[in-house]
This record gives C-alpha cells, structure tokens and sequence, in this order.
C-alpha cells in the first residue's frame, strides 16, 4: 500500500510540473498523464536497481524478486492500467462528440 501512495505521489509532481509547464509555455506541449507516468517508471528504475543490488535483511525470507514485484512492479502496473482506461475513456468521450451523442 505505501509504494502505491508512494508511486502515486510521483505521479502527480510529474502530471503537475506538466501542467505548470504547459501553462509557462501558454500551449500544450507534454500530455500531463503520460509525462507523469514517464516520471513513474524513470523513478521505479531506480527504485528496482536499489532493490536488485542491495542484500535483503536477513529476518526476511523473501527474495529480491518478491520485493521488485510487490513493491515496484504492481504499483507500477496499477497507474499504468488506470491511465490506459482513462485515456480510453476520453477517447470514447471524444467519437461521441464527433458524432454528436450524448
């Protein structure tokens, strides 16, 4: 639960400095979901080579790999999913209008 809010959170300061970009720029030049999903995977990179390299404590029995999914990969693959379905969904909002439905 604490690396979703986590990867969530840099999330957000990506989606945000997009925004605030965009703003300074007074035109669209990043798409705001995908550049704070980029920030989540560059952050996840290295979040997953610090787990990869670095010795388990030894009270766990959990390998490395257990740890790279359950607190990189899920989360990871969480945002990815709602953004995917998001960007769908505005995709299908966007036909509608076209063809003038409501």
């Amino acid at each position: 639960m604490g690396a979703l809010i986590f990867y969530t959170v840099i999330y957000f300061i990506g989606h945000y400095s997009a925004h605030g970009f965009n703003l300074l720029a007074k035109r669209e030049l990043l798409n705001r979901r995908w550049t704070g999903l980029l920030g989540v995977i560059l952050i996840a990179a290295i979040h997953g080579y610090k787990i990869i390299s670095s010795t388990p404590p030894s009270a766990h029995n959990e390998s490395a790999l257990d740890a790279l999914g359950f607190y990189v990969i899920l989360p990871v693959g969480i945002i990815t999913a709602v953004l995917l379905y998001l960007n769908w969904r505005d995709k299908e909002d966007d036909r509608q209008d076209e063809n003038g439905l409501s």
